[in-house]
């Protein structure tokens, strides 16, 4: 077990030094103890400390895309951008099959350079302020994770952070396309509320994932475990 302060560099290496011109996906996840990303109300800012949330942003400065759910698009408004580490912003990334995001939103607003994607089952007109709009095929009303990772990497974005919500990161992990997951664990007990990984049920442990781990305790009390996807498939 590594201090992280101390081995920035060493966590990011894998995505830094991917092959360019691949796809390379990270995911993201923060929660408590217990697993919960949220209390039952939906109140989840802020489980995680300073040092997880400037993690994230070194994440998203290291990448080409943050992808979001339409459902985090909606709720939280993030912004997607880079604001407590140096470096550039990524593109950013909504995958809204149905086209129901309402407009205006942060995190498409024409305030930088950074491009802006919408990704829909189906074609539609690109609204003010997105670049394009990505179509990838759907089933159930959910897109196809390894479509969406193909897509955005035709267009060049080939290094990916999946940033949330729990539901999209689960979606990404159980198709098989995500290369890293960072699990953010804060040293706290909620004792109900909204999980976070929710993949399809198992019948046996020999089933289960069982990524080779890193792990790095946060200088300010939570801890990343940083898993290698690859090595469980």
């Amino acid at each position: 077990m590594a201090d992280a302060g101390l081995h920035v560099e060493e966590i990011l290496r894998p995505l830094v030094s991917a092959p360019p011109g691949r796809p390379f996906v990270v995911a993201q996840l923060g929660q408590s103890l217990d697993g919960r990303i949220a209390t039952p109300t939906g109140e989840s800012r802020w489980i995680n400390k300073d040092a997880a949330l400037d993690h994230v942003h070194r994440l998203r400065a290291a990448v080409d895309a943050v992808v979001v759910g339409v459902g985090t698009a909606m709720a939280d408004d993030p912004l997607l951008n880079v604001r407590r580490v140096a470096g550039r912003n990524p593109a950013r990334v909504v995958i809204d099959p149905k086209g129901r995001l309402e407009l205006p939103r942060k995190c498409l607003d024409g305030n930088d350079t950074a491009r802006r994607l919408l990704v829909h089952a189906a074609s539609m007109g690109a609204p003010d302020g997105v670049e394009e709009v990505v179509v990838a095929p759907a089933a159930d009303g959910k897109v196809d994770p390894r479509a969406v990772v193909a897509a955005l990497g035709a267009r060049g974005l080939h290094k990916l952070l999946i940033e949330g919500g729990a539901r999209t990161v689960s979606e990404f992990v159980a198709a098989g396309a995500v290369d890293r997951l960072h699990v953010l664990v804060a040293p706290m007990i909620l004792g109900s509320g909204k999980t976070g990984l929710a993949l399809p049920p198992i019948e046996r442990l020999s089933q289960a994932l069982r990524p080779a781990t890193r792990v790095f305790v946060l200088h300010d009390g939570d801890v990343l475990f940083d898993c290698d996807l690859r090595s469980s498939r």
